[in-house]
């Protein structure tokens, strides 16, 4: 009879440790006495605005490189397909101001133009016609390459720093857990496995919100990757037509 009593409060205790372990019992315990949980109000609040800012650039990148992809090969194929020089930069400088291909293209036919002008002055012999649309290509490819990369520090800084912020609220709630422990004088698993459970649950929000950070960051490192392959290429074959003068297609 003994054995079954001391049975049932054992079971009793595991349920109630189980119960007191979840995510609910955690809010429920940081709203009801928030002044025995600010380290672990601010871990939660930083990771969630951690999160906001990870998805928030996620998605605008996603759109950013979903537009730039189908603008690519329409943007440079108008240019190389219109038979006219100078209706190809009417049609460049008709596309939208968040195009890229389009601003270069546009910055090599500004420089060509200024260096013809220019003819006979001192720009004209320091720098012939070549090295000054090569030097305003670079310029507009190093421009449009850096405005990829809007967003992705904060990726990789999510990436990289949620875990040790979920870390430290499970640090600070463990200690925190067996101080009450000490105080109270009370080891048994009801008392032990609820709070240690909740500060877990703060390293599992940490990672919940640094892995989806760190596949995006790849994906666009990725992407970006390509887009700036295709912008090298691309003013490759604008040097040579301004340069020369002769169409690459």
């Amino acid at each position: 009879m003994l054995q079954e009593t001391t049975a049932a409060a054992g079971g009793n205790n595991a349920a109630q440790a189980l119960n007191n372990m979840g995510f609910e019992h955690l809010i429920s315990e940081m709203t009801g006495t928030p002044g025995s949980y600010v380290v672990s109000w601010v871990v939660l609040i930083t990771l969630l605005i951690m999160s906001a800012l990870a998805w928030y650039w996620t998605i605008i990148n996603f759109i950013k490189s979903m537009r730039l992809k189908g603008q690519a090969e329409r943007v440079t194929g108008t240019f190389w397909d219109t038979a006219n020089a100078q209706d190809a930069i009417r049609l460049m400088e008709e596309q939208p101001r968040n195009e890229p291909f389009s601003k270069i293209a546009l910055d090599a036919a500004q420089a060509a133009a200024h260096h013809q002008r220019s003819e006979g002055s001192k720009l004209a012999e320091s720098l012939n016609r070549s090295e000054f649309v090569d030097r305003a290509l670079r310029q507009a490819v190093t421009r449009e390459s850096s405005k990829l990369q809007a967003g992705m520090t904060v990726l990789a800084t999510v990436g990289a720093t949620a875990p040790f912020v979920g870390l430290l609220g499970t640090v600070w709630g463990i200690y925190g857990a067996l101080i009450r422990i000490g105080a109270t004088g009370q080891a048994s698993i009801d008392a032990v496995a609820g709070p240690v459970g909740e500060a877990l649950i703060m390293t599992a929000l940490g990672l919940f919100v640094a892995i989806p950070a760190v596949l995006a960051y790849n994906f666009f490192n990725r992407t970006n990757s390509a887009t700036n392959a295709k912008f090298d290429t691309f003013a490759h074959d604008l040097h040579d037509f301004f340069a020369t003068g002769s169409r690459v297609r």
